[in-house]
């Protein structure tokens, strides 16, 4: 029986995968998780977070968010600091994914999408407008050739992400259908949708697995690379031509003629040359940065602006993490007394001006925070795992170590030596060792600059009973390196690497958490964490077949990565914090899960004060 007549008994209720939105022609224009109804309807104009109006022309030049030079363009491999915004700029996906939807994708580069009721395979049915920048029509044998080269020549990730593809058949030109080994990925689908193919024609000349380099590659966005300067900043100009700019996923985005990354191997180098009108924008992530690193005239009469963007935006965990396979941090209760040391509150307060919040949960400003004991649902998942997990899963919610912030905790390094006692750490000649006399010492490794100032104090309350901290700071090629080989003791890390918030997770958790990606080459599990309990919650979590059990899923995982002190926790910004030059207009709606920068444009060529900025709203509301 066809798709479409299945789709009578699906919009009647039936619970399954596919989208009973609405259904064009041979498929539908959005996808869901679980088939719940997207927000925008068939025949939707826009997005509500865009201007549709938006005037195109102008620049904007930004900071990158890494720190150092860029080794490669095109962000598809592992092999060091690639140029991220070429996924969103010069390669369009499949489906694009909204920004104020959890997980919900429309048709992009595909016309249509058709999914399985039975969840077992997905087809795309490819728009015959959709073009590379050199005028050759995308094909299916395109998107097979992408698929198969991410699968053999890509990130790790990749392989993690689409394990679960048994098949792709190209049933014609412009459609294409993968096949599943079974339906328990509910991702799986909105996850293939999201690739972005790339031209057979082009790369299959060219090293795919080591980034092509930088040469410019050949894309099909709404941007090409137009300007490399290699490892320091890269150029993009906006294809007028675009086949895609009247798209409803388009409408109102990428209003910008041309835009620049530019790359930095100082944060503090960068905030002087935002100053000095060298670039646009800057993602801040320093506090004191964002607070007093801006000061200037400039600031203060709104040339150059403060915003916390994005307010309401989950974010993604971050800690100092511990190497499980160093023996040192084998032992949870030296993991325990660790955590009680770091002094959080006085950090904020002192350092950080209480910029931050204190970070209880993997799933920060998330519904699939564990901020509750767990209910009947998450119990029942959670008992079959009684005496595999931590006993404190079952009848505490966590926090983490709390002091008064005065900067006196001798009551936690008391709490912290009667832990390292208990895990065979005895004081000797003003040092902690073990039983074979070696003492308690261990690295920390810096590829960002930044943390000095922070762990200074950790380091002085560790030496305080015995234990020597060292500060190690390396540049970032080094620092990847080492990432890779898991050559460290402890690092601080956000999960994902990238720092994007994962708000419908899925098979991407299997590089963050699970055994197998433990010791693997380009895996985010930089815990090196391999714990069958946590490998079956996220099976469990994958295979959910609603949004509510896989929130049940995503808050038991939480309470065992908590109450497992695999790292200690840190902390995360009410939103995100950006200083830029006031020359941009911005759309009054912001989507929840983006800063929405492709959604701005340029209202003058130079900043302008806050009183200027006023007149010219005036002047344009008066026309």
């Amino acid at each position: 029986m066809s798709f479409l007549r299945n789709m009578a008994g699906l919009l009647l209720g039936s619970a399954l995968l596919c989208n009973a939105a609405s259904a064009l022609a041979g498929g539908s224009y959005a996808m869901t998780v679980y088939g719940e109804a997207p927000k925008y309807s068939a025949g939707f104009q826009h997005f509500d977070f865009v201007n549709p109006d938006a005037p195109k022309g102008g620049s904007l030049s930004r900071a990158s968010m890494e720190i150092g030079q860029y080794n490669y363009i095109t962000p598809y491999a592992d092999q060091g600091i690639s140029v991220v915004q070429v996924n969103d700029w010069v390669y369009s996906p499949l489906a694009f994914r909204s920004l104020d939807e959890p997980y919900t994708v429309y048709g992009l580069v595909a016309q249509s999408m058709e999914r399985d009721p039975d969840g077992l395979w997905v087809r795309f049915n490819l728009n015959p407008k959709a073009r590379f920048a050199d005028g050759t029509p995308i094909t299916a044998k395109d998107v097979r050739y992408t698929f198969e080269l991410l699968m053999t020549k890509g990130s790790l990730s990749y392989r993690q992400q689409y394990a679960d593809v048994q098949d792709v058949l190209i049933e014609g030109p412009r459609q294409i259908r993968f096949t599943f080994k079974n339906n328990l990925n509910r991702t799986l689908a909105l996850d293939l949708a999201s690739l972005r193919p790339v031209p057979e024609h082009w790369w299959k000349t060219r090293d795919f697995a080591n980034g092509g380099g930088f040469e410019p590659p050949l894309g099909s966005g709404p941007y090409r690379v137009s300007k490399v300067d290699a490892g320091r900043s890269i150029g993009f100009q906006r294809d007028p031509d675009w086949w895609g700019k009247d798209l409803p996923v388009s409408r109102g985005m990428y209003n910008f003629d041309s835009l620049t990354v530019n790359f930095y191997g100082d944060t503090d180098v960068a905030r002087q040359l935002l100053q000095a009108g060298a670039f646009d924008y800057n993602r801040e992530f320093s506090s004191s940065g964002y607070v007093v690193g801006y000061d200037s005239p400039a600031l203060r009469d709104g040339r150059l602006q403060q915003a916390i963007l994005a307010p309401d935006k989950p974010t993604s965990a971050q800690g100092f993490v511990f190497n499980l396979q160093n023996p040192l941090f084998k032992d949870r209760r030296v993991r325990q007394a660790l955590s009680l040391l770091w002094d959080f509150e006085w950090t904020n307060k002192q350092m950080m001006r209480g910029f931050y919040v204190r970070q209880n949960s993997y799933w920060p400003k998330s519904e699939m925070a564990a901020t509750a004991l767990p209910d009947a649902g998450e119990l029942a998942i959670l008992e079959p795992l009684r005496g595999q997990i931590p006993d404190e899963v079952f009848s505490r919610v966590y926090q983490a170590p709390k002091t008064d912030g005065s900067g006196y905790i001798r009551d936690k390094q008391l709490q912290a030596l009667k832990l390292l006692a208990e895990a065979g750490w005895t004081p000797k000649h003003n040092r902690l060792v073990n039983a074979a006399g070696e003492p308690f010492e261990f690295t920390f490794l810096d590829g960002q600059g930044g943390f000095d100032r922070m762990l200074l104090p950790y380091k002085r309350t560790l030496a305080q009973i015995g234990i020597t901290l060292n500060l190690r700071r390396i540049d970032s090629a080094q620092y990847i390196n080492r990432l890779n080989a898991r050559d460290y003791d402890m690092i601080v890390t956000s999960f994902p690497r990238s720092g994007d918030p994962i708000v419908s997770p899925g098979r991407e958790l299997y590089s963050l958490y699970a055994s197998q990606s433990a010791t693997q080459v380009g895996s985010s599990n930089s815990m090196v964490l391999a714990d069958p309990a946590v490998d079956r919650l996220i099976d469990g979590l994958v295979q959910a077949n609603t949004r509510d059990a896989m929130v049940r899923y995503a808050r038991a995982l939480d309470r065992v990565l908590q109450w497992g002190d695999y790292m200690i926790p840190n902390y995360y910004s009410k939103g995100t914090p950006t200083v830029y030059q006031n020359r941009f207009g911005r759309p009054p709606v912001q989507p929840i899960y983006s800063e929405g920068l492709d959604t701005w444009w340029e209202v003058s060529a130079k900043p302008l004060t806050n009183q200027q900025m006023s007149a010219l709203h005036q002047f344009a509301g008066g026309q």
